[in-house]
């Protein structure tokens, strides 16, 4: 797999991120290849990695055996039926980090008969902590699974799925999911400082409980709900708070929210992947 010559079309701060996690596993800098059209994240990424990087994808599909398309959705048709004719020829496995953008359609546009991996990661990414389902077209063969599942686990977990269709599940969950925990993280902040904690007490607390909670659910082979019993006990404070979220309708908010989140998806994917 480090051998193999990887390119990149899109130099944000995913490719950024994924170009970091495969040189701390060794990856050979040599072998990585990234366009894009500002100069200046080009500029960044040859300065910090020490890999190729060029204004033309047309170059970057010719050096590459797997290409990355870390483009916006709203900008993969247009960027996906330049280079066609450059695929077509120099047949990579593509992979896809754009959300709402189904794999026929990345074909397609791609001119067919390609082999298309897509991806669904999420910002915790940024700091190697990233969660990504993946998904491949019937073109995929086993190596191409486990070269496209070592690309994401660079940043984090990677899980398969076993259809397409429940991308559009995992962007309500863990590709939008951040910001409901930043949004919750939001609340506590706020609440506590009502309750007459300091501003910058109340974040850290926060931010600590939050990383606790995560890091004992991992670690722990008990569900999250035995552990949350664990911290209520009866009759207690815990047990208080916890009444008020249920008698709020919390669970049922959260349904409402993750369904809303996968509608969209739906729609941008009908919105985004059509001709």
């Amino acid at each position: 797999m480090k051998q193999q010559k990887l390119g990149f079309i899109g130099a944000g701060n995913m490719a950024s991120s994924l170009i970091a996690g495969l040189l701390a596993d060794g990856y050979n800098p040599e072998k990585i290849w990234v366009s894009d059209p500002e100069l200046e994240k080009l500029d960044s990424l040859a300065s910090r990695f020490g890999i190729h990087t060029s204004t033309n994808n047309h170059a970057i599909v010719e050096n590459s055996q797997i290409l990355v398309l870390a483009v916006k959705p709203q900008v993969m048709q247009e960027v996906s039926k330049d280079i066609a004719p450059t695929v077509s020829r120099c047949k990579p496995l593509i992979i896809s980090l754009a959300a709402g953008i189904s794999e026929a359609a990345i074909d397609r546009w791609l001119g067919g008969g390609n082999d298309v991996v897509r991806c669904m990661p999420n910002t915790p990414a940024l700091v190697k902590t990233g969660a990504t389902a993946l998904h491949g077209n019937d073109n995929i063969s086993a190596e191409q699974r486990s070269q496209a599942e070592a690309i994401l686990r660079s940043v984090g977990l990677a899980v398969w799925v076993e259809r397409e269709e429940l991308l559009d599940a995992i962007t309500a969950l863990s590709g939008s999911g951040p910001a409901y925990f930043f949004l919750f993280m939001e609340a506590m902040e706020e609440a506590a400082m009502k309750l007459g904690l300091p501003s910058q007490t109340a974040r850290l607390l926060t931010q600590q409980t939050a990383l606790g909670a995560a890091r004992l659910a991992i670690e722990s082979e008990e569900s999250p709900a035995e552990l949350r019993k664990r911290v209520t006990s009866p009759g207690g404070t815990t047990e208080k708070a916890i009444a008020a979220f249920e008698n709020g309708q919390l669970r049922a908010m959260v349904l409402e929210a993750m369904q809303a989140a996968k509608d969209r998806s739906l729609q941008l994917s009908r919105e985004l992947g059509g001709e």
